[in-house]
């Protein structure tokens, strides 16, 4: 098949941007759209024209990097998956395919459709994490950790193990805030807080993790959530937005009280 691509490019972050035209020919329909850019940038290569820079590692649906808008929709036109694993059968000879950098400005573009999601990672370095013993001891603690049990042989009641694991199922691709109108990251901070707060290990210092990463995540610049749900369709991981009202029911436990 043939298609005409419209690939946004800029220099670096500090340039003025633009669409530009190319035409991939021949593509096969059973290709990933990341091969189907790397044929492109091959011959881009060949004509002496510096080829589109975009993210991409695992190419396995894993780690998220490949984050694009195409056709003005995150990771593309299929659901639940990341751009790597979007094939080229989803569209059709001479059809014409737009592609974009994530939008938002917590994420400043770095070069074409490469942007610096740094933010996500502050918002995890905040208190995305457990620092308190969780570990038993085989002498029974008594030197180690004053007697914790381990956190291995403690029961989760499977509603919660269950949630626990879909909050983690998060990739941190910065999709929901790439497709949110207000470019909230709520769902991303949601999902890294309910993981925790649902779990005994977690929830020893649930308040003071949830007040630090909401407060990351306010400092970053990320817009709030105003109930679009756009998030949650664009997720390739498909988190609720369930968790986004778990986590304000944890900020409000975690307010100070009135006396």
């Amino acid at each position: 098949m043939n298609l005409t691509l419209y690939v946004w490019r800029q220099k670096g972050p500090n340039d003025k941007g633009k669409l530009e035209k190319y035409e991939a020919k021949d593509v096969s329909p059973d290709s990933s759209f990341l091969e189907m850019l790397d044929e492109v940038n091959e011959d881009l290569i060949k004509k002496g024209i510096e080829p589109i820079a975009f993210d991409h590692d695992c190419r396995e649906g894993i780690c998220g990097m490949c984050s694009q808008v195409i056709n003005g929709i995150a990771h593309g036109p299929d659901e639940e998956i990341t751009v790597c694993q979007l094939h080229m059968r989803r569209f059709k000879d001479g059809d014409s395919v737009f592609v974009e950098p994530w939008r938002s400005r917590a994420f400043p573009i770095v070069k074409d459709l490469v942007v610096d999601r740094n933010a996500l990672d502050r918002i995890m370095q905040a208190y995305g994490y457990v620092s308190c013993h969780t570990g038993g001891c085989p002498s029974g603690g008594s030197t180690h950790n004053g007697g914790v049990p381990d956190s291995n042989a403690t029961v989760i009641p499977k509603p919660d193990a269950d949630a626990a694991m879909d909050a983690a199922a998060c990739i941190g691709c910065g999709a929901c805030v790439a497709a949110c109108p207000n470019a909230s990251a709520m769902l991303f901070t949601s999902a890294k807080v309910s993981q925790l707060a649902l779990l005994p290990q977690g929830q020893v210092e649930a308040a003071r993790r949830v007040r630090a990463m909401v407060e990351a995540m306010d400092a970053e610049g990320f817009g709030n959530c105003t109930n679009h749900y756009e998030c949650e369709a664009a997720c390739p991981k498909g988190i609720s937005v369930s968790f986004i009202a778990r986590m304000n029911r944890e900020l409000l436990k975690a307010l100070p009280k009135e006396a």
